[in-house]
């Protein structure tokens, strides 16, 4: 008589360690997933604030200013830059 393919005394699955190892993965998956949507909903990011274009003409207006302090630096970067000489300063 040959063997039976499932020996009678065999453990339950939930009782072999390298099935929960196997579950485990996707289990932590799935529980990241959640803790990331709660975080979503709970706290949305906006992307574009409700004045933007406000904003946005302020930033144009203060990266046209240029302080006064740093115009000898710029005049010096621009001559290294171009091995033209400054033009002469007006006081």
């Amino acid at each position: 008589m040959p063997s039976s393919p499932c020996p009678e005394n065999t453990a339950p699955w939930w009782t072999f360690g390298h099935v929960w190892l196997v579950i485990a993965g996707p289990a932590c998956v799935i529980v990241a997933s959640f803790a990331t949507l709660w975080l979503a909903l709970a706290r949305p990011d906006p992307v574009v604030a409700e004045d933007y274009y406000r904003q946005g003409i302020e930033i144009n207006k203060t990266l046209q200013a240029t302080p006064k302090s740093l115009v000898p630096a710029i005049q010096g970067r621009n001559h290294a830059l171009t091995p033209v000489p400054p033009p002469p300063q007006q006081h």
